[in-house]
């Protein structure tokens, strides 16, 4: 290209004044630009393009001799919030007072997809030192910039999982940081049920309501959808075509009202490689994931797993503290607060409160005759017996040994209720109780007090319904004693 508009020969402004090209041939530099990775350009202060190596004109999906005698501005070769964003950046430039601009550019194109550029712009000015064009050299920076987001969100999560965030949160924030370095995708955790063996909804800030309704409570199985499958492979399932899979012969439907035609799932593990849950992201394009998007999901399935693992093994450690490893029932830690709870809002209610203290009959007998394994299979099925007898809102406690109480707080409660049930109690923990070789039939000993007229404070409740099971067990036992 010659001078045109005072722009002076563009391989001439790309080099140092001191540089001679004597000895380098406009053909060989005209190469050379052209077999480079970087972007290179030179346009005027309208922006009609006067240069544009073949990188250049490649990323905007041109080859490498379409600008030839064209005159064209980035408004004819981009999309136009591509083309507005390069545009305002040059125009600031030009309207600068500095000759050489080190700049980033995040350009976000028309179908959502973001790219970044990183590079240098040099204003041309020709011998009175106005303005005539502007030069630059760029280069894409899209995977080194999604590289230092993702360790910056890996670091962000993993703070939030240290402090003890809630799992929700914490699955929302990873969701959403995916979604954020990836485009057009979204993204779902889905945590598993291990007794019922499906898969709960865990975090899906951008599927709509109704999608994750619907697919809340998938079961872990063969050809049911990505996640489903990949729960029950224990690998990764990918799924370009949501309406064509026989994986989602069941789900095609929803997914296509809500436009999620393809779907990667993949399983979450936590230690000892126990199954979790499985972490998808979902894509309105027909297609499978890309390196980069496999990279970030085995990342996001790896957080995902320190996250829900941790916060499992908080909740065992807290069951253990307050349970009873035995019965599964409430021990005396948790008792108390129970307790205490059930009292204070039935005085807020003004309403009644019981408290029964129940003790198995002779059960040293059963350990010493038939073996501790044996007495050991009688509480549990005297836990559960008791168990079933009550409301959710009653709880049912293991004391220590062969003791065990209940608080009665259901607002439905009356005393004579209470003691009709409590001799149902009685009368079914009679019920024999089948053994290996035998089947063993005990019985048990109950106190019951009443908040208020017995007491006022749990100390006082409990001692009184100690006293009265006493009282029954001194009258030959397989009684109900009131205070």
């Amino acid at each position: 290209m010659g001078e045109k508009n005072g722009l002076a020969p563009p391989t001439s402004q790309l080099l140092s004044t001191e540089t001679s090209l004597s000895d380098v041939s406009k053909h060989q530099l005209a190469f050379l630009l052209d077999n480079i990775p970087e972007l290179v350009f030179i346009k005027d202060c309208s922006g009609r393009y006067e240069y544009m190596n073949a990188a250049a004109l490649a990323s905007l999906g041109f080859g490498r001799d379409y600008l030839n005698s064209r005159t064209l501005t980035i408004f004819d070769l981009a999309s136009k919030p591509v083309a507005e964003c390069i545009d305002k950046l040059d125009r600031r430039i030009l309207a600068g007072d500095r000759d050489i601009y080190d700049a980033e550019e995040r350009l976000v194109g028309e179908d959502g997809t973001t790219r970044w550029y990183a590079g240098t712009r040099i204003i041309l000015r020709d011998q009175s030192g106005a303005p005539v064009g502007l030069a630059g050299i760029s280069r894409e920076i899209t995977f080194a910039k999604r590289q230092e987001t993702m360790r910056r969100s890996h670091a962000s999560l993993l703070e939030m999982i240290v402090k003890g965030q809630p799992l929700k949160d914490i699955l929302t924030a990873l969701v959403q940081e995916v979604e954020g370095l990836l485009d057009n995708v979204f993204g779902s955790v889905l945590m598993l049920d291990e007794k019922k063996l499906i898969l709960r909804s865990g975090a899906a800030p951008s599927l709509s309501e109704a999608y994750v309704s619907t697919v809340d409570g998938v079961p872990v199985g063969p050809n049911n959808g990505s996640c489903g499958t990949a729960a029950f492979r224990r690998d990764a399932v990918y799924v370009s075509d949501t309406c064509q899979s026989p994986l989602w012969a069941d789900y095609a439907d929803i997914a296509k009202q809500h436009g999620l035609r393809s779907c990667w799932s993949t399983p979450i593990f936590g230690n000892n490689d126990v199954l979790l849950g499985t972490f998808a992201l979902y894509s309105r394009s027909v297609r499978m994931p890309t390196e980069m998007e496999k990279e970030i999901i085995d990342m996001a399935t790896n957080i995902a797993g320190i996250a829900i693992d941790r916060r499992r093994a908080e909740e065992r450690v807290h069951y253990m503290a307050h349970h009873d490893p035995l019965t599964g029932l409430s021990n005396r830690n948790l008792f108390w607060g129970q307790f205490r709870r059930a009292l204070h809002e039935a005085k807020r209610e003004n309403r009644l409160v019981a408290i029964t203290y129940l003790d198995l009959d002779n059960f040293k007998q059963i350990n010493d005759v038939y073996g501790h394994a044996a007495g050991d299979d009688v509480l549990r099925a005297f836990a559960e017996r008791i168990t079933a007898c009550i409301r959710a809102s009653d709880v049912a406690v293991r004391l220590g040994g062969d003791e065990f109480a209940i608080i009665f707080s259901n607002p439905i409660h009356d005393e004579a209720g209470i003691l009709a049930r409590l001799e149902e109690i009685r009368r079914i923990v009679q019920e024999p109780i089948a053994q290996s070789a035998t089947a063993l039939t005990v019985t048990c000993s109950m106190g019951t007090a009443f908040y208020p007229n017995d007491g006022k404070t749990p100390e006082s409740l409990l001692a009184k319904a100690d006293a009265a099971m006493y009282r029954a067990k001194r009258d030959s036992r397989d009684r109900l004693k009131g205070k």
